[in-house]
């Protein structure tokens, strides 16, 4: 192929690569999407032709995988939807450099065989560590992903965190490339096959083996928890378009409320709601403390996501912040966002671009100073995440001071049903195998859980329900993971040691 039609084929390839995340997790799929990318690259000649490729494919790989964003601009379609297909489109494009530049530099060095299937890994593993911190990061849909259905799997993330995994998946998908190419010798053609079985079929086996063992000697399910913890998430599948309109805002607290104190509740010690789930400014309105004091269990705790606004530094400003509420109504802990969502609750080059943020009000929202571990009345130290905080690997954790249990609300509302926040929630599942923490997570329409430190579900809300999850919580993992003692400096070790297992390929299975 040449041409529009090298590069059309090439963005159906990245399509064909999203089916494997969340929801339909279609992992077979990820092989003709690898392999057809590979074998459009024999085509092309130079990095710039393997730029335009990679380009290709990241569009159609990241369009496909981000498309749900657009439902976000038809909350308040009158305002935004004319400008929904510029920011799909826009940010495909932003997040296509990346792929590009993977397939940029499998095309410079030149090489065939398994020695540019093992190159192609490195490289993209290299890429999506960039991506999760270029522009202030935006790791959605590593490739690593695509394996969070599966709690065999994912204890790999122990060790690497997800981009232990992302190598696997290339390796797996992109080796039976090599099967096209010619051989030059018939022993170098058996060589390749025994190289395609050792990278698609031995080496997901070996991962998913590692994980059962470390899985059979794990706790049962829901069987180490914290003594006198009980908590109550509350999903109340509030409409985004309805949760901030002012004659709605006391109906939809009181909708939470009526969940919060139904059947069961005499057994709770601790109840959470999810992100901005109050539509007040709780640190200004002490008559709405009050009101919400009455639903706090005894001696328990009301934990939720309100906006917090104040005039520090001369200036009022806001944040999107977690509060931690008494039967008193006093506010007992405080944690603000730091990792905000570009577009929706602040406008980069506000003063030159001249758009509004997503969010309701015209200010941005202030970003809070990092990660922190919280403690609370009756609970051990927590790792609070608000929103898509969850997403980014080795940065769920404040240095020197670990937490007990990390506690995600968030409101994927903005979103409906689509995929957005299944794989929001996939993520969330693998930092709790990263850190070897328990992870609690609230949000207004689901996917509400609690996950234990081997991301093993012990309950759960599905997408769209309205309800409560009523759980123990669990206690962290014996012994810390050494992916929560090192972080990101895994992925530097990784790439020495593929780049070595990619020279060996070269010099004995050419």
């Amino acid at each position: 192929l040449s041409g529009w039609r090298r590069h059309a084929l090439a963005a159906v390839c990245g399509g064909l690569a999203t089916a494997a995340f969340a929801p339909l997790h279609a992992i077979p799929l990820l092989i003709p999407a690898f392999v057809g990318l590979l074998w459009l690259l024999d085509g092309a000649r130079g990095w710039r032709a393997g730029f335009a490729l990679g380009f290709s494919f990241g569009f159609g790989h990241m369009a496909s995988g981000v498309y749900w964003i657009g439902a976000a601009f038809l909350v308040d379609a009158e305002r935004f939807a004319a400008i929904m297909p510029v920011a799909i489109v826009g940010l495909a494009v932003l997040l296509a450099l990346f792929p590009a530049a993977a397939l940029a530099a499998v095309a410079a060095v030149g090489w065939r065989g398994p020695a540019r299937v093992a190159l192609l890994a490195a490289a993209w593993l290299g890429v999506e560590w960039l991506r999760s911190w270029v522009l202030t990061g935006f790791p959605w849909n590593l490739a690593g992903n695509v394996w969070s259905f599966s709690p065999a799997m994912i204890q790999l993330a122990a060790l690497t965190g997800v981009w232990g995994l992302s190598v696997v998946t290339i390796l797996a998908a992109a080796a039976p490339a090599v099967l096209g190419e010619a051989a030059a010798t018939p022993g170098a053609r058996w060589r390749r096959w025994w190289f395609v079985l050792a990278m698609t079929v031995a080496l997901p086996a070996v991962v998913w083996g590692g994980g059962l063992l470390r899985l059979a000697g794990a706790p049962a399910i829901g069987g180490d928890t914290v003594p006198g913890v009980r908590l109550r998430l509350v999903q109340a599948s509030i409409p985004q378009a309805l949760k901030w309109q002012p004659d709605r805002r006391v109906a939809n607290v009181r909708r939470q409320a009526e969940l919060t104190v139904g059947p069961g509740y005499e057994a709770i010690t601790h109840v959470i709601w999810p992100e901005t789930a109050v539509p007040f400014v709780l640190n200004r309105q002490a008559d709405v403390r009050q009101a919400l004091a009455r639903i706090v269990p005894p001696g328990g705790l009301l934990i939720t996501g309100a906006p917090r606004v104040s005039g520090e530094g001369g200036r009022e400003r806001i944040w999107n912040s977690l509060f931690a509420l008494d039967s008193r109504g006093a506010i007992v802990g405080r944690y603000d966002k730091f990792h905000l969502v570009p577009g929706g609750e602040y406008v980069p080059l506000r003063g030159v671009l001249g758009l509004e943020k997503l969010a309701p009000g015209r200010m941005d929202f202030t970003p809070g100073p990092g990660p922190k571990a919280l403690n609370l009345p009756g609970l051990p130290p927590v790792g609070p995440l608000i929103c898509y905080e969850a997403i980014f690997p080795g940065q769920v954790t404040a240095p020197g001071a670990r937490p007990a249990w990390l506690l995600n609300i968030t409101n994927d509302a903005w979103f409906g049903t689509s995929a957005g926040p299944y794989q929001h929630f996939a993520s969330a599942r693998l930092r709790a195998v990263e850190e070897g923490l328990p992870l609690v997570r609230a949000a207004n329409t689901g996917i509400s859980a609690v996950i234990d430190g081997y991301g093993r579900i012990v309950a759960r809300l599905a997408l769209g329900q309205v309800g409560v999850v009523d759980a123990p919580l669990p206690r962290p993992v014996a012994g810390k993971p050494l992916y929560a003692n090192i972080g990101n400096g895994t992925v530097p070790a990784m790439l020495l040691i593929v780049g070595i297992y990619t020279l060996i390929l070269r010099r004995f299975v050419p």
